[in-house]
């Protein structure tokens, strides 16, 4: 089994271009930029470590709200339910 190295997913909305770019980057490399920087720790315990569709749907609205922070352009292009979807019973 060929495993790589760990890596950092960076995501950020290039408006020029208008289109979303998601780079893999080295931790190392991101290390000295993050240090300091506002952080929202997302505890797997809470989703009883559980990386379903709706975590990953919850995560990607997460990540677009909080690009929309610093671009909020980009908001006019978002139609997302904001508010976690009830799973059916039994999940």
């Amino acid at each position: 089994m060929n495993i790589d190295s760990p890596r950092s997913v960076v995501l950020n909305y290039d408006q020029d271009s208008q289109r979303l770019n998601v780079q893999l980057v080295e931790p190392a490399q991101l290390a000295s930029i993050l240090a300091g920087k506002f952080t929202v720790p997302i505890l797997l315990d809470d989703f009883d470590f559980r990386l379903d569709d709706e975590f990953a749907r919850r995560l990607g609205v997460a990540m677009l709200n909080a690009g929309a922070l610093g671009q909020p352009e980009i908001k006019q292009y978002m139609t997302v339910t904001q508010e976690p979807i009830e799973r059916p019973s039994g999940q």
